[in-house]
């Protein structure tokens, strides 16, 4: 692991309780696609962020916070961030990362935030397999939620293999995408995942219930099953 002081780059608020931070680094660093961060607030306290942007890009690295009064862990952050305008991080943590070089469908699953860790491994593949099969489904309360719904749909554009289902829980007559949860449209849209690798990102509860259910009910391979268990921050 490599601790590295960073500058705040910019700030973007996106909705109103999702922040896009882009952070610049004081040296050269190195993770892979699906790792995360951990935010070091003093010697004791350390919190995790996953990585929405990918190993090759080298300028900066970016983040997508989900911080509001019911959740101060993160707000804190957001707080430092906004007031110091630096950074210190603890680079690179985690086992969910993406695996290069295989030939099976991917198949993303994220709720709300946890849309960073998915966008990584997302950008990624397209960027080494541009013609390799992926489904992403990305779920969220409300419309506002899919923040980055526009990006995904400019790039089903440029990669016709990639195949995005926007799921929201709330929805109005306007709505073009799915109703329901992430996992329940997921369920219906396949009779058996035995082909897939999976790649999950949400809150700890609906990863474990989505690799339970993936396995007993889809054939899905454990071993080709991975989730960023912080992806909920």
């Amino acid at each position: 692991m490599t601790i590295l002081s960073c500058k705040v780059a910019s700030v973007e608020s996106i909705t109103e309780t999702v922040y896009r931070v882009q952070l610049v680094p004081a040296a050269p660093f190195s993770f892979r696609a699906g790792q995360y961060l951990m935010v070091i607030m003093d010697e004791r306290d350390k919190r995790p962020f996953s990585m929405a942007s990918i190993p090759s890009q080298q300028k900066y690295l970016e983040l997508h916070i989900g911080a509001s009064e019911l959740n101060l862990y993160a707000m804190a952050v957001m707080d430092r961030i906004l007031k110091n305008k630096t950074l210190d991080i603890d680079i690179p943590h985690g086992d969910a990362w993406f695996r290069e070089n295989r030939q099976r469908p991917l198949l993303l699953i994220a709720g709300g935030t946890g849309f960073s860790y998915t966008r990584s491994i997302l950008l990624a593949a397209l960027d080494e397999q541009p013609n390799r099969e992926i489904s992403l489904y990305w779920g969220g309360r409300v419309a506002k939620d899919l923040y980055d719904l526009h990006e995904l749909r400019t790039l089903m554009i440029e990669y016709p293999q990639l195949h995005v289902v926007p799921v929201v829980e709330q929805s109005t007559e306007s709505w073009q995408g799915r109703t329901g949860t992430v996992l329940s449209v997921v369920l219906q849209d396949y009779c058996s995942l035995a082909e897939q690798d999976i790649y999950i990102a949400g809150r700890f509860e609906m990863a474990k219930i989505a690799r339970e259910r993936f396995c007993t009910e889809r054939a899905a391979q454990g071993s080709h099953i991975y989730s960023d268990a912080f992806a909920f921050i």
